[in-house]
């Protein structure tokens, strides 16, 4: 990618609470979430996850509510067989049991499985509005951050989605449907809450070397950016966040600049 006459807009930056020597802030769930599929947003869970564990020293756990499965994949991890995942809703099985552990210390993994083709219906039938932020609830009891994986629907799925989310991160790639796509969460969003969590619009697979590429970054430069760049889908070839084996890389240090600002943002709300 060509970034020779302009750089990537920058978020500036914190120190993590391991570092600074603060006080550890209390836990939260974050969701990246977005009406669209193919936006990046199993890249951007599990990168994020690994920026929270690993820059923040946070006990983090990656809840994958899409039936495809690609965070456990990203993570190196193999199905078990079983298809309980829908199940941990109606609370015929423990979300505990399901958990998994990663190769990266203080990452945990809750997969999915193709049970949760079926969620919405279930917890139409469960009705229970807030099913999912009690499930995160107890859940947080054992982690820092929690983040939700979550499907590209406009259902009950999403709606419970919100009620349980302490900040939305929304993975937009450039194009003229960007900011309609953002209005279309953020009307999902306010339409399933009364006090709506933050939102986070975040510009995905940024290739600056286009012309229409540019033009989105120029209708919003305060928008944070990650890069488009080979290295992003190497992530997926090695199965390991981008921080495990290409730190340096610009798209890495885009998504720990991108973790900074979720981390500012959370702290934020508490005020």
């Amino acid at each position: 990618m060509s970034g020779k006459k302009r750089t990537l807009p920058r978020i500036a930056g914190s120190t993590s609470a391991r570092s600074s020597g603060k006080a550890e802030p209390s836990g939260a769930t974050i969701a990246i979430y977005s009406v669209k599929g193919g936006v990046g947003k199993t890249t951007f869970a599990a990168n994020l996850a690994w920026c929270a564990a690993t820059l923040s020293g946070h006990r983090t756990l990656l809840w994958d509510l899409d039936a495809a499965g690609g965070s456990a994949f990203l993570f190196d991890l193999e199905p078990k067989g079983s298809r309980h995942a829908e199940d941990v809703f109606s609370k015929e099985e423990s979300p505990e049991r399901l958990i998994q552990h990663t190769a990266i210390d203080g990452i945990d993994i809750l997969p999915a499985d193709e049970s949760l083709r079926a969620l919405d219906t279930k917890l139409i039938q469960i009705g229970k509005r807030k099913r999912l932020a009690k499930l995160t609830a107890q859940l947080a009891a054992d982690y820092d951050r929690i983040f939700l994986d979550c499907p590209p629907v406009m259902n009950e799925v999403s709606a419970q989605v919100v009620r349980a989310a302490d900040l939305v991160i929304v993975p937009l790639p450039p194009s003229p449907l960007s900011s309609r796509a953002f209005d279309l969460v953020v009307q999902e969003i306010a339409g399933n809450t009364r006090r709506h969590p933050p939102i986070l619009p975040v510009l995905s697979m940024l290739d600056l070397r286009r012309n229409l590429h540019r033009q989105v970054l120029e209708e919003h430069p305060n928008w944070p950016a990650i890069p488009y760049a080979s290295v992003v889908e190497q992530g997926a070839v090695r199965r390991q966040p981008l921080g495990a084996f290409a730190p340096q890389s610009p798209a890495a240090r885009q998504f720990a600049l991108l973790w900074n600002a979720i981390e500012r943002k959370l702290a934020e709300r508490r005020k």
